[in-house]
C-alpha cells in the first residue's frame, strides 16, 4: 500500500522539483553499473556518503548533504523520487523555487544530522534522499493536511486506488518510522530511520514560516485543510476485456 498520486496540482511548474529528480537518477545512473562490485561502490559510498564515524572524527562534513543524491537501488531511488514528485511541487508553488531549494538541502543535512546524533560511532555509510523527502512530507502535511492522496491497495490479486486525506496517509507514516526508530538500535537497522523522523520534523518547523504567511489557521479555516484550489479529478476508463460470468 503507498500513495501514487495527489489531488493537488501544483500552479507554477515545479522546476526545482523536478531538476532535483533528474540529477538523482543521472548521479545513480553514473554508477549503477557497478554496484555489485564491492572494490569499486565502497570507496565510492565511502567518499560521498554520510559517515558518521567520519564527522565525530572532525572530518568529511561535506557528506552531510552530498550522500542525500546517493542511492543503493533502483527501487531505492524510484521510492523517493515518487514521493518527491508527489508532495514536492505543492511546497515548490507555496515557497517559490529558490525558497523550495534551501528548504529541501537544508532539509537533508538536517535530516542527516539526525541519524549522526542517533549513531555516531557507525561507519556504515549512509545514503539516499529520504531525509530530505521527509522534510517534504511533513511540510505538505502541515500546509494540506486534508489534501486527498490516492493510494494504490494491492493484495494478492486484489489492485485497487484508494482516496484518503493526506494526514492520515503521512501521520501513519511518520509513527511508523517513529515507532522503528525507537524499536530497532540504529546500530543495527540497515534504514535510517532518524533520519527520516528528523527530515519530517525538520520540514513541519520550517514550513512554519510560509504556514503563517498563507494566513496560518485561517488559511486551514478557509480551506478545511484542503488545497486553496480545485482538486485535480482522476477517471478510470473501462478496458475491453469481457467480463466472464460464473
Amino acid at each position: 500500500m503507498f500513495p501514487i498520486r495527489d489531488h493537488n496540482p501544483s500552479r507554477r511548474f515545479p522546476y526545482i522539483t523536478y531538476s532535483l529528480i533528474l540529477l538523482n537518477a543521472l548521479i545513480f545512473l553514473s554508477y549503477w553499473h557497478i554496484l555489485g562490485d564491492p572494490s569499486k561502490i565502497n570507496p565510492l559510498f565511502q567518499n560521498w556518503a554520510l559517515v558518521p564515524a567520519n564527522i565525530k572524527e572532525g572530518s568529511a562534513y561535506f557528506g552531510l548533504l552530498t550522500s542525500i543524491f546517493f542511492h543503493g537501488s533502483f527501487m531505492h531511488l524510484i521510492g523517493n523520487m515518487l514521493f518527491l514528485h508527489i508532495y514536492g511541487d505543492n511546497l515548490e508553488d507555496k515557497m517559490g523555487h529558490l525558497g523550495f531549494l534551501m528548504f529541501y538541502l537544508a532539509a537533508g543535512i538536517f535530516a542527516n544530522f539526525a541519524q549522526f546524533a542517533a549513531n555516531p560511532y557507525s561507519d556504515v555509510p549512509v545514503i539516499g534522499a529520504s531525509g530530505a523527502v521527509a522534510a517534504v512530507m511533513g511540510g505538505y502535511l502541515l500546509l494540506f493536511p486534508r489534501a486527498r492522496i490516492d493510494i494504490l491497495f494491492i493484495f494478492v490479486i486484489i489492485f485497487k486506488i484508494i482516496p484518503v486525506r493526506a494526514w492520515l496517509v503521512l501521520g501513519i507514516w511518520f509513527v511508523l518510522q517513529l515507532y522503528n526508530g525507537l524499536a530497532v538500535p540504529a546500530a543495527v537497522s540497515g534504514v535510517a530511520y532518524w533520519a527520516h523522523i528528523g527530515g519530517f520534523v525538520f520540514g513541519v518547523i520550517a514550513t512554519l514560516t510560509t504556514w503563517k504567511k498563507l494566513g496560518g489557521a485561517k488559511f486551514w479555516y478557509k480551506n478545511h485543510g484542503a488545497p486553496d484550489h480545485k482538486e485535480a479529478t482522476y477517471s478510470l476508463k473501462r478496458t475491453n476485456i469481457p467480463k466472464v460470468r460464473r
